[in-house]
C-alpha cells in the first residue's frame, strides 16, 4: 500500500477580503462606521453610539459635533430590523438634548412617526415615542408632529402593553394638547376613552400625566361632554375619595373644576355628592395646590344659583375667608374668585359685611398683581348694590388701597378698583372721603388707558365723584377733562355712554361747561347725536347740560333761551354764530380792539360790595378792555340822572357800585359828588388817581392780569336790578309785573318808539359811540340808553330772571328779538274745575311797551318779522 498523502487546504479566492476584527476606542471612528454598507457593522456601531450617548449630555453634544445625526437619520428607515431599532434608540436619547435645532432641520419627524407602526417592535415603539415626547416640548416640533399625522399612532399606543410606551405617548399628547388645533383633533380621534383607561394604571406617573392631559383638553366644551359620556366623572370622584391616591388629588380637582363649567356634568357631580367633597378639600387640606383647585372648582360651581344656595347652606363663606389668609398666592386668588361668584347670593353679601372685607382690603396691598386684581373683583361684586358693604370697605381703610390700585399694571385690577370707588361714591360721606384722597389725579391714567373696560369704568367713577364744584375743579386742574372729552370719540358704545355721563356731571357749572366746550365736547356730542347708531340718552343729556350751563353759547347757537335758562352775571350776547364756530371767552373778547362787528352785550350786576377787591388792573385805566374809559363818566352821570327820575333810587352807596374796568369812571362820579367838600379834597383824589394809573403798568407785567381778571362791571345795570327788586318784585299779579317791567325796560332804552318813526331811531350811532369810548366791542347792557328790539329783549330777560318772572328770549331775523311769557287765560275756564289753560304772549317793548300780544296772531307776526 502506498503512503497516504495529506490533502492541502485550498487558498481563499483572490477577490475576497479576509475578515478583520477591529477594536475602536475613538467615537469619531465609530461615527464613520455609520456609513458602512454592512448591516452587522451598522448594528454594532449604533449600539456603541447608544451606550456612549446614554452616559451624559456632553457625549450627545460631541455626537452632534461629529455629524453623527445625519447618517443616523438614514438608518431610521434601514431594511434591517436591528439597525432600525438601534438607530431609533439613539434618537430617543439624543432628542433629550437641549439643542434640538439640528434634529428639526434634518426633518426626522416623519421617519420617527413611521416607527410607531403596529408591525414594529415594542422597543422601537418605546424609543420612537420617547423621541417625540422630548421633541414636543418645543412649539416648532409640535407643529411638525401634528402636521405629519403623529397624533393618531400616539393615541393607539396608549393601549400598548408596555408601560414605557404608554408613559411616553401620553406625555407627548399632553405637550401637543397645549395647542387648540391639537385639542380639536383629539376629540375627532376619540382620545378620551384611552386616556381615561390610563387612570387605572398601576404606575402613578402615567395616572398623573393622564390627569394633566384631561385638565388641558377639558377646557373645551366638547371634551367635557365626551368625558361625561364615558363615565369619567365617576372615576374622578373615586380618585378624590381614595386617600391612598392623594398625590393625584391636585390634578383631579383641576379636571373637576373644568368639568363644572358644563351644566350636565355639574348636575352629575352634584348628584354624586361631589360639591360637598370639594368643600371638604378646601376646608381640611393643608396642601396649597389642593386648596387652590378646590376653591377654583367652587368658584365655577357657584355660577349656578342652586349650587350657590347649597354652598351658602354649607357655610362656604367661612371656608373662603380662611383661605384668604393662605400663604399661597394661587389659593388667595382662587378664594377671591369664589367669593366673587358667591356674591350673587344676597345672604353671602350680608355675611361678608362683618368679615372678609378687611382681608380683601389687605390683599389689595399684596405685591402680586394677580392677587390685587382678584381681591378688587371680589370687592367690586360685594359692594355693588350693597351700601353696607361699601361702607364697611371704606371703614376698613379701603379707599387709600383702592386709589393705589388705580395705578396697577393689570387692567382688570384698575377696572375693578374703579368699580368699588363708584359704588362707594353713591353715599355722600364716602364720596367726600374719596375726594379727600386726591382721586381725580389717580383717575388721570385710567382715563388714558388703551383698554376700553378701564376707560369705561374710569369715566363712570368720574361721573360718581365729580358731583360738586370743588371736585370738578380738581379734575380740571389735574388735566382730566382732555382725556374725558377724547373718550367721547370712542368706537365702544359703553365708553361713549359713560363718558357722556361724566361730561354731563362735569358740566354742572358755567366755568366747567365753558372749558368743556373749549375742548370740543359740544361739537363731538352734536356729531354723536346726529348718528342714530351712536347716540344715547346720556349724550343727549350731556349736550343739553353743556348748553344750559353755557347760556352765552346756547343763545348764540340756537337763538333761544327758555324760562328755565336763568341769565346770570357774566352772560354775553355775541350774536348769531354758525354751528361748529368757536365762541371766544369773554376775557378774550374784552381784550380785542373795537371793530365794525355788532356790539357784544354784557350782563353783569356784581357791585363793589360783592365783587373781588380791586386788583392792579382795576386801578389802571386798562382793566378788562385794556384801554382808558374815563371819558365815559359823562354817560354814568347821564344814566344816574335818568334813573333818579323814575323809580325810587337806592342810597348813594348802592347807586355807585365799582369794580373791574370801570374804576376810573367811578372815581369821576365820586369826585363830582364830593365837590362840596372843597377844592383840597378834589386835588388830593386827583393826585391819588394819577399815582394809581402810573403804578398799574408795572404790576400788570408781573402777571396779575392773568390771575385777577374780572368781567367789566355795570353800575347802571346794578341800579336797574335794585330798582326792579324794590318796586316790581312786591307786585303779586304776574301779568302786572310783566307790564310794569316792560315799561321800565322801554324807558331805560329810549322809551316808546312809534312804528312810523322806527327808521329815525338812531340807536346805531349811540352804540358806535359807546364802543369808541369803551375802546371795545363789549358793551355792558346798562350803558345802552337807545336800544332796539334785541337790546330791550335781553334786558327784559335779565331783569325778569332776577325777580323770578318766567320768560323766554327768542332771536329773530334782521336784529329782531322778543320775549315770550305764559299766562293763564282767565276768560277760558278749565275742564271740570281745572285751572284755565296757559297761553303764550309776546311782550311789546317797542311800540306799546307793556302790552301783551298773543303769539299766534297777526300783530305778533308784525312785531317779530315786519
Amino acid at each position: 500500500m502506498g503512503k497516504k498523502v495529506k490533502k492541502e487546504a485550498e487558498p481563499p479566492p483572490k477577490d475576497v477580503f479576509d475578515p478583520l476584527t477591529v477594536e475602536s476606542k475613538k467615537v469619531a471612528t465609530v461615527v464613520l462606521m455609520l456609513n458602512s454598507p454592512e448591516e452587522e457593522i451598522l448594528a454594532k456601531a449604533c449600539e456603541a453610539i447608544y451606550r456612549f450617548a446614554l452616559k451624559g449630555e456632553e457625549n450627545k453634544a460631541t455626537l452632534l459635533e461629529l455629524g453623527a445625526v445625519e447618517p443616523l437619520t438614514k438608518l431610521l428607515t434601514h431594511e434591517d430590523k436591528i439597525v432600525r431599532r438601534n438607530a431609533t434608540m439613539i434618537f430617543g436619547i439624543m432628542a433629550s438634548n437641549n439643542d434640538k435645532k439640528l434634529l428639526r432641520e434634518l426633518d426626522v419627524m416623519n421617519s420617527v412617526i413611521a416607527r410607531l407602526a403596529p408591525e414594529e417592535e415594542v422597543v422601537i415603539h418605546e424609543f420612537a415615542s420617547l423621541c417625540l415626547a422630548n421633541m414636543s416640548v418645543e412649539y416648532t416640533s409640535k407643529v411638525q408632529i401634528f402636521e405629519q399625522g403623529g397624533l393618531e399612532p400616539l393615541i393607539r399606543l396608549l393601549s400598548s402593553p408596555d408601560p414605557d410606551v404608554k408613559k411616553n405617548s401620553i406625555e407627548c399628547i399632553y405637550n401637543l394638547a397645549q395647542d387648540f388645533q391639537c385639542r380639536a383633533t383629539l376629540q375627532e380621534l376619540n382620545a378620551i376613552p384611552p386616556i381615561l383607561d390610563l387612570l387605572k394604571s398601576e404606575y402613578p406617573i402615567i395616572q398623573l400625566l393622564a390627569l394633566k392631559t384631561l385638565g388641558v383638553i377639558t377646557n373645551d366644551k366638547e371634551s367635557r361632554a365626551m368625558l361625561r359620556e364615558n363615565q369619567g366623572v365617576d372615576q374622578l370622584i373615586k380618585i378624590l375619595e381614595t386617600k391612598e391616591l392623594n398625590d393625584l388629588h391636585i390634578e383631579a380637582l383641576s379636571v373637576v373644576a373644568n368639568c363644572i363649567e358644563d351644566m350636565d356634568t355639574m348636575v352629575l357631580i352634584q348628584q354624586t355628592g361631589g360639591l360637598k367633597k370639594l368643600l371638604s378639600f378646601a376646608e381640611n387640606s393643608t396642601i396649597p395646590e389642593i386648596q387652590k383647585n378646590a376653591a377654583r372648582a367652587i368658584a365655577k360651581a357657584a355660577n349656578d344659583p342652586e349650587n350657590r344656595k347649597l354652598f351658602h347652606e354649607l357655610e362656604v363663606e367661612k371656608c373662603l375667608v380662611n383661605l384668604l389668609g393662605s400663604e399661597n398666592d394661587g389659593t388667595k386668588i382662587a378664594a377671591s374668585q369664589a367669593i366673587s361668584a358667591m356674591c350673587e347670593n344676597s345672604g353671602t353679601k350680608e355675611f361678608f359685611n362683618n368679615q372678609g372685607i378687611p382681608q380683601l382690603i389687605q390683599l389689595l396691598k399684596s405685591d402680586s398683581e394677580e392677587v390685587r386684581e382678584a381681591a378688587a373683583l371680589a370687592l367690586a361684586n360685594l359692594t355693588t348694590s350693597n351700601p353696607a358693604n361699601a361702607k364697611a370697605a371704606a371703614e376698613g381703610d379701603g379707599i387709600d388701597a383702592l386709589i393705589n390700585t388705580l395705578s396697577s399694571k393689570r387692567d382688570g385690577a384698575i377696572a375693578n378698583a374703579a368699580t368699588v370707588l363708584t359704588n362707594m361714591a353713591m353715599q355722600e360721606p364716602l364720596r367726600l372721603g374719596i375726594q379727600s384722597h386726591d382721586v381725580m389725579h389717580a383717575l388721570l391714567s385710567p382715563l388714558q388707558s388703551a383698554n376700553t373696560i378701564v376707560q369705561s369704568k374710569a369715566a363712570l367713577t368720574v361721573a360718581a365723584t365729580a358731583c360738586d364744584a370743588e371736585a370738578r375743579t380738581e379734575l380740571r386742574n389735574a388735566g382730566g377733562l382732555e382725556p374725558l372729552v377724547e373718550l367721547l370719540r370712542s368706537k365702544n358704545e359703553e365708553v361713549r355712554r359713560n363718558a357722556s355721563w361724566a361730561v354731563m356731571v362735569c358740566a354742572g357749572d358755567e366755568p366747567m361747561a365753558v372749558e368743556l366746550c373749549r375742548l370740543g365736547a359740544l361739537d363731538i356730542l352734536e356729531e354723536i347725536n346726529v348718528s342714530v347708531s351712536r347716540k344715547n340718552k346720556f349724550s343727549e343729556a350731556a349736550y343739553n347740560k353743556l348748553l344750559n350751563n353755557y347760556l352765552s353759547l346756547k343763545y348764540s347757537q340756537t337763538g333761544y333761551l327758555s324760562s328755565s335758562n336763568i341769565i346770570s352775571d357774566g352772560f354775553y350776547d355775541y350774536g348769531r354764530i354758525n354751528p361748529g364756530t368757536k365762541l371766544l371767552p369773554l376775557k378774550d373778547l374784552c381784550l380785542q380792539e373795537p371793530s365794525d362787528q355788532r356790539a357784544i352785550l354784557l350782563i353783569n350786576s356784581r357791585s363793589s360790595d360783592v365783587s373781588p377787591p380791586p386788583s392792579t388792573e382795576d386801578k389802571s385805566s386798562d382793566v378788562g378792555y385794556g384801554r382808558s374809559i374815563s371819558s365815559s363818566s359823562s354817560l354814568r352821570r347821564a344814566s344816574k340822572e335818568k334813573t333818579n327820575a323814575g323809580f325810587g333810587s337806592p342810597t348813594e352807596e348802592k347807586s355807585e357800585p365799582t369794580s373791574g374796568r370801570n374804576t376810573a369812571v367811578s372815581k369821576s362820579t365820586t369826585k363830582e359828588k364830593g365837590s362840596r367838600k372843597g377844592k383840597g379834597k378834589k386835588e388830593e383824589e386827583k393826585v391819588k388817581e394819577e399815582e394809581e394809573v402810573a403804578v398799574a403798568p408795572k404790576l400788570t407785567g408781573e402777571g396779575s392780569l392773568e390771575k385777577e381778571w374780572f368781567p367789566p362791571s355795570d353800575p347802571d345795570f346794578s341800579v336797574y336790578v335794585y330798582e326792579v327788586t324794590k318796586s316790581i318784585l312786591p307786585i303779586t299779579n304776574i301779568k302786572e309785573q310783566i307790564e310794569v317791567l316792560a315799561k321800565y325796560v322801554a324807558e331805560k332804552m329810549g322809551g316808546k318808539i312809534p312804528k312810523e318813526k322806527l327808521q329815525d331811531f338812531s340807536w346805531e350811532l349811540h352804540i358806535s359811540e359807546l364802543k369808541f369810548q369803551l375802546k371795545s366791542n363789549v358793551v355792558p347792557i346798562g350803558l345802552i340808553k337807545k336800544g332796539i328790539f334785541y337790546h330791550r329783549a335781553l334786558l327784559f330777560k335779565a331783569l325778569a330772571d332776577k325777580i323770578g318772572v318766567g320768560c323766554s328770549l327768542v332771536r329773530g331775523e334782521y336784529g329782531r328779538a322778543w320775549n315770550e311769557v305764559k299766562l293763564m287765560n282767565e276768560s277760558r275756564k278749565g275742564v271740570m274745575g281745572a285751572l284755565p289753560p296757559l297761553e303764550v304772549y309776546i311782550v311789546d317793548l317797542m311800540f306799546h311797551p307793556g302790552s301783551l300780544i298773543k303769539l299766534r296772531s297777526r300783530e305778533a307776526d308784525h312785531y317779530r318779522f315786519l
